[in-house]
């Protein structure tokens, strides 16, 4: 997989992929990430990336040249399979999403910033538009790495056991069932001596009823009528 993330401030997103799960997917080969300056591209002598709103209004826009033509260079090399602009006012991002993402070969990702880019870019450039949460950002950036991080780590063999990523919350619309690890019992809190028989049916059945109460209690929203 490749994902181009375009950017007014790539740096932002440097630490993210600099690190942990992330840089040892691209050491391995099993994703190329690459961050764009969109400024780059800036008209002008100042390199300008933004302008200000038509009809008044605060804020400065992001203008459509600068984005186009970097698209647009970048579509020379490869196809994309997803032009995605991260933008407060898209589709929620979920784990249904992620899986879907994960099964791509290119994807491009947009951030925005100031108020955002010129309308028409989202009309007639972009495939896709997502939100990470009903909240704004001063930028697109921590959104795409975000959004990067969810797909990168389903791809196979970026996490050491793949199985780990399926048993994650909402994979199967259920929050992951609490866990545990050594020592068995410390300041007297207890692991519940069923994780520690070695009776792994019973301990998988232990796990589903589990996660099934945790959903229940925190996000009902998950399941359907016949699950509550």
């Amino acid at each position: 997989m490749r994902i181009d993330i375009i950017s007014a401030q790539p740096y932002l997103m440097e630490s993210a992929f600099s690190h942990s799960i992330l840089k040892r997917a691209q050491d391995k080969g099993l994703v190329e990430v690459k961050l764009h300056n969109l400024k780059d591209y800036g008209l002008g002598k100042h390199n300008q990336i933004d302008d200000y709103q038509f009809g008044g209004g605060a804020g400065m826009v992001m203008m459509v040249e600068p984005i186009l033509n970097m698209i647009r260079d970048l579509q020379k090399e490869r196809t994309y399979d997803e032009l995605i602009y991260m933008t407060p006012d898209g589709d929620l991002f979920d784990q249904k999403t992620a899986n879907q993402l994960s099964l791509k070969e290119n994807i491009l990702i947009l951030c925005g910033h100031y108020k955002g880019v010129d309308q028409r870019i989202r009309d007639h450039i972009i495939t896709r538009e997502i939100s990470i949460g009903s909240y704004v950002l001063s930028g697109g950036e921590l959104a795409a790495a975000v959004v990067s991080d969810a797909v990168i780590r389903l791809l196979p063999g970026v996490l050491g056991d793949e199985s780990s990523a399926l048993s994650d919350s909402f994979q199967d619309d259920l929050l992951a069932p609490p866990v545990y690890t050594r020592p068995a019992e410390i300041n007297g809190w207890k692991v519940p001596e069923i994780l520690l028989g070695g009776n792994f049916p019973e301990i998988d059945a232990w796990r589903e009823a589990k996660a099934l109460e945790i959903t229940k209690a925190k996000r009902p929203d998950l399941l359907d009528e016949d699950s509550l």
